[in-house]
């Protein structure tokens, strides 16, 4: 009886954590969105030679990768100095974040990522793999926020391990997008590109209200819960 229980316990356990990891590789697929880079990679890297695209790709992905560890590992540090409550946080993300989301829907490009005097600057830069593009173009303020409440949402190592395993995963497939971004934009076409961001930004939209949902029961478990 003992055995099956604390095996019954581990596969709760187990089920948890993935439903956790997959939370979290939605969330920052869904802000991040490595195909809505697609064309602002190309307006800034598409004079570059192909070797060149590919190094601009890997900058602006190691940035990404580097800005979102980071603040998914001081992330309860910043609370902590600042005096920021976990539940105040993530109401705060999830009204960023769902402004975000609906300029996505409206196949807008949203300023919280990159203003076009940022981008207009970049054109004057040699390493645009880092600014703008990948900051504050992948990991901008809706993207570190997403990160800060993920990180306060994980009970234990194992989720927290998670948390930087979909980091890593995002980056990946960040690199890879925005390093065949010529043949991105060929196969899907600026009407394809606008229909996924469209999808991505429904995707955040939910897991925005979630983030509010969740940091208001948590601020007034008596009315809430």
């Amino acid at each position: 009886m003992r055995a099956n229980a604390c095996y019954e316990r581990q596969v709760s356990m187990g089920q948890e954590l993935a439903k956790y990891m997959v939370l979290c590789f939605g969330s920052l697929f869904s802000i991040v969105d490595p195909f809505a880079a697609v064309p602002i990679f190309l307006g800034l890297a598409g004079d570059q030679s192909k070797k060149g695209q590919a190094r601009t790709a890997l900058q602006a992905s190691l940035t990404c990768f580097a800005v979102l560890t980071a603040f998914g590992l001081a992330g309860s540090l910043i609370f902590n100095f600042f005096g920021i409550t976990i539940p105040a946080f993530k109401m705060a993300g999830g009204v960023l974040l769902f402004g975000v989301a609906v300029e996505m829907m409206n196949a807008k490009h949203s300023s919280t990522r990159t203003t076009s005097e940022e981008q207009h600057e970049a054109e004057t830069r040699s390493e645009i793999g880092l600014i703008p593009l990948g900051l504050p173009l992948l990991s901008g303020p809706g993207a570190i926020a997403t990160v800060m409440v993920l990180a306060g949402k994980a009970r234990d190592v194992e989720e927290r391990a998670g948390l930087h395993m979909a980091i890593l995963a995002v980056s990946v497939i960040t690199f890879l997008t925005l390093r065949s971004a010529t043949f991105v934009a060929r196969v899907f076409g600026k009407t394809g590109l606008n229909v996924i961001g469209r999808i991505m930004g429904l995707i955040l939209a939910a897991v925005a209200m979630q983030f509010i949902l969740d940091g208001a029961r948590e601020a007034f478990p008596h009315l809430l819960g």
